[in-house]
Protein backbone atom coordinates (compact mmCIF):
# COMPACT_ATOMS: atom_id res chain seq x y z
CA UNK A 1 0.00 0.00 0.00
CA UNK A 2 1.24 3.68 -0.38
CA UNK A 3 0.11 5.16 2.62
CA UNK A 4 0.49 9.33 3.81
CA UNK A 5 0.73 10.54 7.17
CA UNK A 6 0.45 13.63 8.89
CA UNK A 7 1.42 14.34 12.61
CA UNK A 8 2.64 16.64 15.58
CA UNK A 9 6.72 16.71 14.57
CA UNK A 10 7.26 17.35 18.59
CA UNK A 11 7.96 14.78 21.12
CA UNK A 12 4.43 14.46 22.14
CA UNK A 13 3.32 10.71 21.97
CA UNK A 14 0.77 11.19 19.13
CA UNK A 15 3.86 12.22 17.18
CA UNK A 16 5.83 9.05 18.28
CA UNK A 17 3.15 6.55 17.43
CA UNK A 18 2.34 7.99 14.28
CA UNK A 19 6.34 8.26 13.56
CA UNK A 20 6.92 4.79 14.70
CA UNK A 21 3.74 3.54 13.20
CA UNK A 22 5.47 5.00 9.59
CA UNK A 23 8.50 2.92 9.84
CA UNK A 24 6.94 -0.19 10.71
CA UNK A 25 4.94 0.23 7.94
CA UNK A 26 7.70 0.85 6.00
CA UNK A 27 9.40 -2.30 7.09
CA UNK A 28 6.37 -4.36 6.27
CA UNK A 29 6.96 -3.29 2.52
CA UNK A 30 4.26 -0.53 2.10
CA UNK A 31 5.10 3.05 0.64
CA UNK A 32 5.15 5.69 3.23
CA UNK A 33 4.87 9.58 2.96
CA UNK A 34 5.19 11.83 6.06
CA UNK A 35 4.24 15.63 5.74
CA UNK A 36 5.33 17.66 8.50
CA UNK A 37 6.79 21.01 9.26
CA UNK A 38 9.92 19.53 10.46
CA UNK A 39 10.87 16.23 10.60
CA UNK A 40 9.44 14.15 13.43
CA UNK A 41 11.40 13.47 16.32
CA UNK A 42 12.21 9.58 15.61
CA UNK A 43 12.68 9.98 12.00
CA UNK A 44 16.17 11.22 12.02
CA UNK A 45 17.76 8.09 10.27
CA UNK A 46 17.25 6.96 6.62
CA UNK A 47 14.82 4.06 6.55
CA UNK A 48 13.98 2.30 3.30
CA UNK A 49 10.34 3.13 1.90
CA UNK A 50 9.60 5.62 4.32
CA UNK A 51 9.79 9.63 3.03
CA UNK A 52 9.34 13.01 4.65
CA UNK A 53 7.95 15.87 2.79
CA UNK A 54 7.92 19.41 4.45
CA UNK A 55 5.26 22.33 4.16
CA UNK A 56 6.66 25.10 3.12
CA UNK A 57 5.53 28.14 5.06
CA UNK A 58 5.18 31.96 4.01
CA UNK A 59 5.17 35.01 5.90
CA UNK A 60 3.16 37.95 4.23
CA UNK A 61 1.88 41.54 5.83
CA UNK A 62 -1.14 40.74 5.07
CA UNK A 63 -1.71 37.61 7.44
CA UNK A 64 -0.97 37.99 11.19
CA UNK A 65 -0.86 34.49 11.76
CA UNK A 66 0.71 32.14 8.52
CA UNK A 67 -2.31 29.96 7.66
CA UNK A 68 -0.55 26.63 8.51
CA UNK A 69 -3.50 24.71 7.57
CA UNK A 70 -4.28 25.37 4.02
CA UNK A 71 -0.08 24.84 3.55
CA UNK A 72 -0.18 21.94 4.84
CA UNK A 73 -3.26 20.91 2.69
CA UNK A 74 -2.00 21.80 -0.36
CA UNK A 75 1.59 19.88 0.60
CA UNK A 76 -0.92 16.59 1.14
CA UNK A 77 -2.21 16.91 -2.21
CA UNK A 78 0.53 17.74 -3.95
CA UNK A 79 2.07 14.15 -2.34
CA UNK A 80 -0.80 12.55 -2.46
CA UNK A 81 -1.28 13.47 -6.47
CA UNK A 82 2.20 12.72 -7.20
CA UNK A 83 2.71 9.06 -5.06
CA UNK A 84 -0.50 7.78 -5.64
CA UNK A 85 -1.47 7.82 -2.15
CA UNK A 86 -4.13 5.44 -1.23
CA UNK A 87 -4.70 5.51 2.51
CA UNK A 88 -3.58 9.18 4.33
CA UNK A 89 -3.54 8.85 8.38
CA UNK A 90 -3.59 11.65 9.98
CA UNK A 91 -2.94 11.95 13.88
CA UNK A 92 -4.64 14.58 15.45
CA UNK A 93 -8.06 15.46 14.61
CA UNK A 94 -6.94 19.71 13.84
CA UNK A 95 -5.78 20.48 11.76
CA UNK A 96 -4.27 17.12 10.53
CA UNK A 97 -7.67 15.48 10.02
CA UNK A 98 -9.21 19.03 8.41
CA UNK A 99 -6.47 19.43 6.52
CA UNK A 100 -6.18 15.99 4.88
CA UNK A 101 -9.61 16.51 3.70
CA UNK A 102 -9.45 19.47 2.22
CA UNK A 103 -5.85 18.51 0.76
CA UNK A 104 -8.29 15.22 -0.92
CA UNK A 105 -10.95 17.62 -1.69
CA UNK A 106 -8.16 19.78 -4.11
CA UNK A 107 -7.84 16.19 -6.60
CA UNK A 108 -9.42 14.49 -9.13
CA UNK A 109 -11.94 12.13 -8.36
CA UNK A 110 -9.64 9.31 -9.09
CA UNK A 111 -6.89 10.62 -6.78
CA UNK A 112 -8.92 10.69 -3.69
CA UNK A 113 -7.59 8.36 -1.04
CA UNK A 114 -9.82 7.34 1.99
CA UNK A 115 -9.14 9.06 5.29
CA UNK A 116 -8.01 7.64 8.48
CA UNK A 117 -8.12 9.61 11.80
CA UNK A 118 -6.75 9.07 14.95
CA UNK A 119 -7.31 10.74 17.58
CA UNK A 120 -4.92 11.10 20.58
CA UNK A 121 -6.60 12.69 23.64
CA UNK A 122 -5.88 16.90 23.70
CA UNK A 123 -7.58 16.91 20.39
CA UNK A 124 -11.02 15.94 21.82
CA UNK A 125 -10.36 17.15 25.34
CA UNK A 126 -8.91 19.95 25.04
CA UNK A 127 -8.50 21.88 21.71
CA UNK A 128 -11.75 19.84 20.03
CA UNK A 129 -14.04 20.74 22.91
CA UNK A 130 -13.62 23.96 23.07
CA UNK A 131 -16.35 25.86 21.05
CA UNK A 132 -13.64 27.69 18.55
CA UNK A 133 -12.76 24.31 17.11
CA UNK A 134 -15.49 22.11 17.62
CA UNK A 135 -17.29 22.10 14.24
CA UNK A 136 -14.09 22.04 12.66
CA UNK A 137 -13.01 18.91 14.95
CA UNK A 138 -16.60 17.22 14.54
CA UNK A 139 -16.50 17.73 10.75
CA UNK A 140 -12.66 16.32 10.67
CA UNK A 141 -14.31 12.98 12.04
CA UNK A 142 -16.97 12.69 10.04
CA UNK A 143 -15.26 13.36 6.76
CA UNK A 144 -13.19 10.45 7.62
CA UNK A 145 -13.64 7.17 6.30
CA UNK A 146 -12.39 5.53 9.89
CA UNK A 147 -12.20 7.05 13.14
CA UNK A 148 -9.75 5.56 15.35
CA UNK A 149 -8.29 6.33 19.17
CA UNK A 150 -5.59 4.83 21.55
CA UNK A 151 -7.96 4.14 24.16
CA UNK A 152 -11.44 3.19 24.97
CA UNK A 153 -11.54 5.56 27.19
CA UNK A 154 -11.31 8.17 24.75
CA UNK A 155 -13.13 6.28 22.33
CA UNK A 156 -16.11 6.65 24.63
CA UNK A 157 -15.05 10.58 25.59
CA UNK A 158 -15.14 11.25 21.87
CA UNK A 159 -18.35 9.79 21.38
CA UNK A 160 -20.10 11.35 24.30
CA UNK A 161 -18.65 14.60 23.64
CA UNK A 162 -19.28 14.73 19.77
CA UNK A 163 -22.17 12.55 19.39
CA UNK A 164 -20.42 11.30 16.01
CA UNK A 165 -22.94 9.36 13.22
CA UNK A 166 -20.09 6.41 13.20
CA UNK A 167 -18.17 4.19 16.15
CA UNK A 168 -14.88 5.15 17.33
CA UNK A 169 -12.55 1.88 16.99
CA UNK A 170 -10.03 1.73 19.76
CA UNK A 171 -6.16 0.87 18.47
CA UNK A 172 -4.02 0.81 21.24
CA UNK A 173 0.01 2.25 20.76
CA UNK A 174 2.66 -0.33 21.06
CA UNK A 175 6.16 -0.01 22.25
CA UNK A 176 9.30 -1.77 19.87
CA UNK A 177 10.64 -4.34 22.51
CA UNK A 178 13.81 -4.71 20.88
CA UNK A 179 14.52 -0.77 20.93
CA UNK A 180 12.66 -0.44 24.69
CA UNK A 181 14.12 -3.46 26.82
CA UNK A 182 16.55 -3.89 29.89
CA UNK A 183 19.92 -3.15 29.26
CA UNK A 184 23.16 -1.69 31.59
CA UNK A 185 23.20 1.89 31.52
CA UNK A 186 25.29 4.71 32.64
CA UNK A 187 23.91 5.23 36.38
CA UNK A 188 26.95 6.74 37.27
CA UNK A 189 26.05 9.89 34.77
CA UNK A 190 22.90 10.69 36.12
CA UNK A 191 22.55 9.69 39.99
CA UNK A 192 25.38 8.93 42.62
CA UNK A 193 25.92 5.07 43.63
CA UNK A 194 23.43 5.28 47.12
CA UNK A 195 20.70 7.17 45.09
CA UNK A 196 17.83 5.92 43.91
CA UNK A 197 16.50 7.01 40.16
CA UNK A 198 12.77 8.71 39.93
CA UNK A 199 12.56 9.50 36.25
CA UNK A 200 9.32 12.02 34.81
CA UNK A 201 9.47 12.54 31.00
CA UNK A 202 6.90 14.63 29.26
CA UNK A 203 6.46 17.95 27.56
CA UNK A 204 6.21 19.60 30.51
CA UNK A 205 1.82 21.06 29.85
CA UNK A 206 -0.05 21.58 32.45
CA UNK A 207 -1.91 18.45 32.08
CA UNK A 208 1.12 16.61 33.48
CA UNK A 209 1.19 18.23 36.63
CA UNK A 210 4.68 18.41 37.35
CA UNK A 211 4.78 20.45 40.20
CA UNK A 212 2.67 17.37 41.72
CA UNK A 213 6.14 15.63 40.69
CA UNK A 214 8.56 17.43 42.44
CA UNK A 215 6.24 18.03 45.78
CA UNK A 216 5.86 13.91 45.79
CA UNK A 217 9.27 13.36 45.43
CA UNK A 218 10.16 15.58 48.45
CA UNK A 219 8.15 13.17 50.44
CA UNK A 220 9.73 10.23 49.15
CA UNK A 221 13.51 11.92 49.96
CA UNK A 222 11.90 11.70 53.84
CA UNK A 223 12.63 8.22 53.85
CA UNK A 224 14.82 7.01 50.60
CA UNK A 225 17.95 8.82 48.65
CA UNK A 226 17.27 9.35 45.74
CA UNK A 227 17.67 11.65 42.72
CA UNK A 228 14.72 13.12 40.28
CA UNK A 229 15.94 13.07 36.77
CA UNK A 230 13.30 15.02 34.33
CA UNK A 231 13.63 14.66 30.80
CA UNK A 232 11.68 16.75 28.18
CA UNK A 233 10.72 20.21 28.19
CA UNK A 234 7.78 22.39 28.11
CA UNK A 235 6.39 25.70 29.84
CA UNK A 236 6.07 24.11 33.74
CA UNK A 237 9.69 23.41 33.79
CA UNK A 238 9.99 26.69 35.38
CA UNK A 239 7.37 26.60 37.50
CA UNK A 240 8.26 23.07 38.87
CA UNK A 241 11.90 23.97 39.56
CA UNK A 242 10.57 27.13 41.09
CA UNK A 243 8.53 24.69 44.00
CA UNK A 244 11.83 22.65 44.33
CA UNK A 245 13.65 25.58 45.26
CA UNK A 246 10.85 26.36 47.55
CA UNK A 247 11.33 23.08 49.01
CA UNK A 248 14.72 22.90 48.86
CA UNK A 249 15.63 19.97 46.97
CA UNK A 250 17.01 21.62 43.36
CA UNK A 251 20.49 19.99 44.00
CA UNK A 252 18.46 16.46 44.03
CA UNK A 253 17.08 17.20 41.13
CA UNK A 254 18.44 16.87 37.39
CA UNK A 255 16.90 18.24 34.28
CA UNK A 256 18.05 16.85 31.01
CA UNK A 257 15.91 18.60 28.59
CA UNK A 258 14.85 16.89 25.07
CA UNK A 259 16.85 13.47 24.69
CA UNK A 260 16.17 11.72 21.50
CA UNK A 261 17.76 8.13 22.70
CA UNK A 262 15.10 7.62 25.19
CA UNK A 263 14.98 4.14 25.53
CA UNK A 264 19.15 4.43 26.26
CA UNK A 265 18.21 6.64 29.80
CA UNK A 266 14.88 4.53 30.73
CA UNK A 267 16.80 1.23 31.88
CA UNK A 268 18.52 2.83 34.30
CA UNK A 269 15.00 4.42 36.47
CA UNK A 270 14.18 2.93 39.61
CA UNK A 271 10.56 4.59 39.00
CA UNK A 272 8.85 5.92 36.29
CA UNK A 273 6.22 8.87 38.53
CA UNK A 274 3.85 10.40 35.44
CA UNK A 275 1.27 12.18 37.87
CA UNK A 276 -0.51 13.48 35.08
CA UNK A 277 -4.28 14.97 34.59
CA UNK A 278 -5.04 12.17 32.84
CA UNK A 279 -3.89 10.52 29.73
CA UNK A 280 -5.43 9.28 26.96
CA UNK A 281 -2.81 6.04 26.21
CA UNK A 282 0.37 6.80 28.89
CA UNK A 283 3.25 5.72 25.90
CA UNK A 284 5.85 6.64 28.69
CA UNK A 285 4.35 4.37 31.02
CA UNK A 286 4.32 1.99 28.32
CA UNK A 287 8.34 2.18 26.93
CA UNK A 288 9.32 1.96 31.00
CA UNK A 289 7.46 -1.43 31.68
CA UNK A 290 9.22 -2.91 28.42
CA UNK A 291 12.26 -1.86 29.98
CA UNK A 292 11.34 -3.48 33.42
CA UNK A 293 10.93 -0.74 35.23
CA UNK A 294 7.82 -0.03 37.77
CA UNK A 295 5.75 2.70 37.09
CA UNK A 296 3.55 5.65 39.31
CA UNK A 297 0.66 6.93 37.56
CA UNK A 298 -2.37 8.31 37.95
CA UNK A 299 -6.24 5.93 37.89
CA UNK A 300 -7.07 8.71 35.35
CA UNK A 301 -8.11 8.17 31.44
CA UNK A 302 -6.92 5.52 29.54
CA UNK A 303 -3.25 4.70 31.42
CA UNK A 304 -5.34 1.97 33.55
CA UNK A 305 -5.90 0.09 30.53
CA UNK A 306 -2.16 -0.05 30.01
CA UNK A 307 -1.06 -0.02 33.98
CA UNK A 308 -2.25 -2.97 35.60
CA UNK A 309 -2.10 -1.89 39.64
CA UNK A 310 -0.14 -3.71 41.92
CA UNK A 311 1.44 -5.77 39.15
CA UNK A 312 3.14 -3.56 36.87
CA UNK A 313 3.18 -0.46 39.00
CA UNK A 314 0.19 1.69 41.25
CA UNK A 315 -2.36 3.74 40.25
CA UNK A 316 -3.34 6.70 42.21
CA UNK A 317 -5.96 9.55 42.63
CA UNK A 318 -4.93 12.82 40.86
CA UNK A 319 -3.40 14.72 43.02
CA UNK A 320 -3.05 12.72 46.27
CA UNK A 321 0.57 13.56 46.66
CA UNK A 322 0.81 11.69 50.37
CA UNK A 323 -0.13 8.16 48.48
CA UNK A 324 1.87 8.80 45.57
CA UNK A 325 4.75 9.32 47.87
CA UNK A 326 3.65 6.32 49.90
CA UNK A 327 3.63 4.13 46.30
CA UNK A 328 6.95 5.30 45.42
CA UNK A 329 8.41 4.61 48.91
CA UNK A 330 7.34 1.31 48.59
CA UNK A 331 8.56 0.41 45.31
CA UNK A 332 12.06 1.77 46.00
CA UNK A 333 12.38 0.45 49.46
CA UNK A 334 11.95 -3.30 47.96
CA UNK A 335 13.97 -3.92 45.24
CA UNK A 336 12.80 -7.67 45.37
CA UNK A 337 8.88 -6.07 44.64
CA UNK A 338 10.59 -3.62 42.19
CA UNK A 339 11.74 -6.31 39.84
CA UNK A 340 8.88 -8.71 40.17
CA UNK A 341 6.73 -5.67 38.57
CA UNK A 342 9.40 -4.46 36.55
CA UNK A 343 9.54 -8.05 34.90
CA UNK A 344 5.16 -8.24 35.07
CA UNK A 345 5.48 -4.66 33.00
CA UNK A 346 7.64 -6.05 30.33
CA UNK A 347 6.11 -8.92 29.57
CA UNK A 348 2.75 -7.34 30.04
CA UNK A 349 3.97 -5.18 27.11
CA UNK A 350 5.16 -7.57 24.82
CA UNK A 351 1.72 -9.58 25.46
CA UNK A 352 -1.08 -6.81 24.68
CA UNK A 353 0.80 -3.79 23.51
CA UNK A 354 3.40 -5.24 20.55
CA UNK A 355 4.05 -3.88 16.84
CA UNK A 356 3.44 -7.39 15.36
CA UNK A 357 -0.43 -6.89 16.80
CA UNK A 358 -1.42 -3.24 16.78
CA UNK A 359 0.31 -2.16 13.56
CA UNK A 360 -0.86 -5.71 12.22
CA UNK A 361 -4.28 -4.39 13.20
CA UNK A 362 -3.88 -1.10 11.11
CA UNK A 363 -3.07 -3.21 7.86
CA UNK A 364 -6.24 -4.29 8.26
CA UNK A 365 -7.89 -1.16 8.72
CA UNK A 366 -6.76 0.66 5.67
CA UNK A 367 -7.00 -3.11 3.63
CA UNK A 368 -10.94 -2.73 4.13
CA UNK A 369 -11.23 0.37 3.34
CA UNK A 370 -9.47 0.38 0.12
CA UNK A 371 -11.46 -2.66 -0.05
CA UNK A 372 -15.02 -0.88 0.28
CA UNK A 373 -13.68 1.64 -1.73
CA UNK A 374 -13.03 -0.58 -4.83
CA UNK A 375 -16.79 -1.13 -4.39
CA UNK A 376 -17.64 2.32 -4.59
CA UNK A 377 -15.69 3.82 -8.11
CA UNK A 378 -17.14 7.30 -8.35
CA UNK A 379 -17.62 8.26 -4.77
CA UNK A 380 -16.35 12.03 -4.57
Amino acid sequence: MRIGITCQSSTGGSGILATELGMALGKRGHEVHFVTTETPVRLTRFQENVYNHSVDMITYPLFRLPPYSLALASRISEVAEEFNIQVWHAHYAIPNAVAAQLGRDMLPKEKRFSLVTTLHGTDITLVGSHPSFYRATRYGMESSDAVTSVSNWLSEETEREFHLTRPVRTIYNFVDSERFKPRPANRAALAKDDEKIVMHISNFRPVKRVTDVVRAFRKMLEQVNARLIMLGDGPERIGAMGVARQLGITERITCLGNVENVEALLPAADLIFQPSEHESFGLVPLEAMACEVPVLVTASGGITEVVEQGVTGYLCEVGDIDAMARCGVEILSNPDRAREMGRHGREHAIRRFSPELIVSEYEALYEGLLTSREHQPDRS
